[in-house]
């Protein structure tokens, strides 16, 4: 599998961004420079993530997000450090 990252995706299985393989190897945000840990969906191109807002859940039991604009920076947590030169 490649180190690049889609343009947009999901941590929500019935959305058509969603990819169970990728979210696996673990996807970072930073956004505005911070990482966030609770970020549900993320759109490179169009600059903006959706957080959930703490346990609050709708109707159907799908946490309840806000849309927060900026730049996003999307990255792979288990991605291949460069290794410490031997002593």
């Amino acid at each position: 599998m490649s180190d690049t990252l889609p343009d947009r995706l999901s941590s929500d299985p019935t959305s058509p961004y969603h990819d169970e393989a990728l979210l696996a190897r673990g996807v970072g945000i930073r956004f505005k420079g911070v990482e966030k840990t609770n970020v549900e969906e993320y759109c490179v191109s169009e600059g903006w993530i959706r957080v959930s807002v703490g346990k609050a859940r709708d109707r159907a039991g799908n946490p309840m997000t806000v849309l927060l604009k900026g730049p996003v920076e999307p990255y792979l947590r288990d991605a291949p450090q460069p290794e410490a030169p031997q002593e």
